[in-house]
């Protein structure tokens, strides 16, 4: 590495603790009674954030594809403090679904204060043998069913000052090899729903937009697929989602979790061979 790689690793710390530094207060009790709809709950990620939700007193509604587990997590989420804790199965790869799970949030809580995209489709860490139709599923529900569920929450998000907290991933900001359909939707939500801030304020909208860039997550479905493939450091799930959650609750922009994924997007724009010098750190050849 240069001695100019080294002073930018360095300027970029030093920006990014001082950015926490100023980071604003979260105050857990905002979070009593709040209403909460999470999508992907089933498990990882999505399954923490309903558990940390449920302890601050919140009430939600979580979505995901397997009734049964949807049950134990609602069971688990009364049992930690819950006000309200409901399912609705849905399959977000479906035209009608996306839309019906806002319905059903709404109807069951009464309005919305939270709108907390998380889900993914099933994805492959493989070279691009150029099947599109695996890309365009994957665009469906990684990318398209957050944009229709924002758009069916977001009328009911004006009347309550509410937040919309899309979970996005590192991959979405730094180009990876072999999950190209997967980073494609990734991309394409920072995109959209960074566009869509930028309108909400230059209309004096009172809804938030948190974009959460995510790097490893120690949850079982990443830890099946990706261990061959890189050995970058994993990082807890419960930390995760806790993190999403004040990010949203502040109303921050964005969230880089852990504080390396920030150091690597820019790193990508300010120096892109020290970039290509860390993807080739640690993704394995496949």
């Amino acid at each position: 590495m240069t001695s100019l790689a080294k002073v930018l690793m360095v300027s970029l710390c030093v920006i990014y603790l001082a950015l926490q530094w100023t980071s604003p207060t979260f105050d857990p009790e905002s979070l009593r009674g709040a209403r909460v709809l999470v999508t992907g709950a089933s498990s990882g990620i999505g399954e923490q954030m309903a558990y940390h939700y449920a302890r601050f007193g919140a009430q939600v509604v979580i979505t995901a594809r397997r009734e049964k587990v949807l049950q134990q997590v609602v069971e688990k989420c009364l049992s930690l403090g819950a006000q309200k804790a409901v399912y609705i199965a849905a399959d977000m790869s479906t035209d009608a679904d996306p839309d019906r799970v806002v319905d059903f949030a709404l109807e069951e809580l009464g309005g919305l204060d939270y709108l907390v995209l998380n889900h993914i489709g099933p994805s492959y860490i493989r070279m691009w043998d150029g099947d599109h139709e695996q890309v365009q599923q994957l665009m469906k529900i990684n990318f398209h069913s957050y944009v229709q569920m924002a758009g069916r929450a977001l009328p009911f998000l004006e009347r309550t000052g509410g937040a919309l907290v899309v979970v996005s991933s590192v991959g979405g900001r730094v180009n990876t090899p072999c999950v190209a359909p997967y980073t494609s939707t990734k991309f394409a939500l920072n995109g959209f729903f960074g566009s869509l801030r930028h309108e909400l304020v230059m209309k004096r909208s009172n809804v938030s937009i948190s974009i959460c860039t995510l790097g490893l997550i120690d949850t079982a479905s990443a830890m099946k697929h990706v261990r061959e493939f890189t050995d970058m450091p994993a990082y807890p799930a419960a930390d995760a989602a806790l993190n999403i959650i004040i990010t949203g609750a502040t109303r921050q922009r964005e969230l880089f979790y852990p504080w390396f994924t920030q150091v690597m997007a820019l790193t990508k724009d300010w120096c892109p061979s020290l970039s290509d010098y860390m993807i080739q750190k640690f993704c394995k050849n496949s």
